[in-house]
């Protein structure tokens, strides 16, 4: 449910100089990778990785009010969850003609609080241990390359590439570009959400698609989108990725 911020932060089908893609994918065990299914795991951030929910949720009314679409109750907003993004957008009334400066607005309130938002528990852990299995890992998100930075703190050293600024329904061009990027088919990469539309974009470009219970969405909502998996803990990401899954992750 974040909006995606403004387009000046694009990168993943095409570079810019903040959004650089290292040489080399490869970050442990050739082995370990070769044996996996999977040849690269690509992330979405808010609501993945990073427990921002909160802050949206109270920057929310002050935007509302700004730009004029309906400020939703708690009730509501859980509601929401179960709902698509076109459906969202619909059910606030925003009006599409503002939609350009609600972004901007919400990027930059996002990036100042970006030092406080916090990555979920184990988050830390799991990248560590994809690294150790030598998965290469990319980032897919509509938020800026900088705000995530800023989250992720010394994590974000362990992020292989970044694909940022994706418009509401943008993650799919941002998605190839990671493809072709890494020189991968889409069966080979998963892609790890939390929203709707992320099943959406993975399926657009054939990417498999696992998602999270624990972000903007609601898991049965997700569960209905049939993901290869859906994660009730972080701890169950890494040994799906390797190729190890435990039954307990598949949906």
């Amino acid at each position: 449910m974040c909006c995606p911020p403004a387009p000046s932060s694009r990168c993943g089908g095409r570079r810019s100089p903040a959004c650089r893609t290292p040489t080399t994918w490869q970050t442990g065990s050739p082995r370990s990778v070769a044996e996996a299914r999977w040849r690269l795991a690509v992330f979405d951030f808010d609501g993945t990785l990073a427990d921002s929910f909160p802050w949206f949720r109270a920057a929310l009314p002050e935007t509302a009010a700004r730009f004029g679409f309906h400020s939703p109750a708690a009730s509501e907003l859980e509601a929401l969850r179960g709902c698509d993004s076109r459906e969202i957008l619909r059910r606030l009334a925003v009006p599409a003609w503002r939609l350009p400066a609600i972004v901007a607005h919400l990027r930059a309130r996002k990036r100042a609080a970006a030092g406080e938002i916090p990555l979920f528990p184990g988050v830390p852990e799991m990248l560590a241990a994809l690294r150790l299995a030598g998965m290469p890992v990319a980032i897919a998100s509509s938020d800026s390359e900088a705000s995530i930075r800023m989250t992720l703190g010394r994590e974000a050293g362990r992020i292989g590439a970044y694909a940022c600024g994706a418009s509401l329904f943008g993650k799919p061009p941002r998605l190839r570009g990671l493809l072709r990027q890494a020189g991968l088919a889409p069966a080979q990469t998963l892609y790890i959400g939390d929203e709707l539309r992320d099943a959406e974009a993975a399926r657009a470009v054939g990417m498999g698609f696992a998602a999270v219970s624990w972000g903007y969405a609601r898991p049965e909502a997700l569960a209905a989108t049939a993901p290869l998996a859906l994660f009730r803990s972080v701890a169950e990401i890494a040994p799906f990725c390797a190729g190890s899954a435990a039954s307990s992750a598949e949906s």
